[in-house]
């Protein structure tokens, strides 16, 4: 994994818009914009919030990003992570690649907590979680409205420090 670069935003963009048919990883209903993620670009702060990606073959094939919790001061120390792969290379063990090295790297970036917040019948990104050792702290159901069907979100959390 590397630290993402502006110019990798039209690939990480389009790993992401792979899911938003799937119903099964955002809540988004239509493709984004590369444009439409410029600011979402710019928040992350590779000394803290970094956004990273993973290449092959000189192409960006997944990304992992760590984000600012709730936006006040007192969350500082925990953090929302995010990972996305392109859908030829899904269940093949790549993901616990890029948590494993993610996790690796949150005590230099000074994060505690970690959580995740998975659509509750995405079950295979809640095994995952489930794996690291994440439990889940919450869910909030029939929270999400997509095509006439209601979908429940699974908040999964780990302490990573003390």
């Amino acid at each position: 994994m590397r630290l993402a670069m502006e110019s990798d935003l039209p690939e990480i963009v389009s790993i992401y818009n792979t899911t938003v048919p799937t119903r099964q990883s955002t809540a988004d209903t239509v493709e984004i914009t590369v444009q439409s993620r410029l600011e979402w670009f710019r928040q992350h702060r590779p000394d803290k919030y970094p956004l990273m990606v993973h290449e092959q073959d000189g192409h960006v094939v997944a990304w992992v990003s760590f984000q600012a919790f709730y936006g006040r001061a007192a969350y500082d120390r925990t953090a929302e992570i995010s990972i996305y792969i392109l859908p030829e290379l899904r269940g093949q063990g790549l993901g616990r690649t890029l948590m494993a090295e993610a996790l690796g790297i949150t005590k230099e970036l000074d994060i505690k907590t970690v959580v995740g917040f998975v659509f509750s019948h995405n079950t295979p990104s809640i095994r995952l979680f489930h794996s690291f050792g994440f439990a889940e702290w919450g869910r909030l159901p029939d929270v999400a409205e997509m095509d006439g069907k209601e979908y429940s979100l699974t908040i999964q959390g780990k302490r990573v420090h003390p």
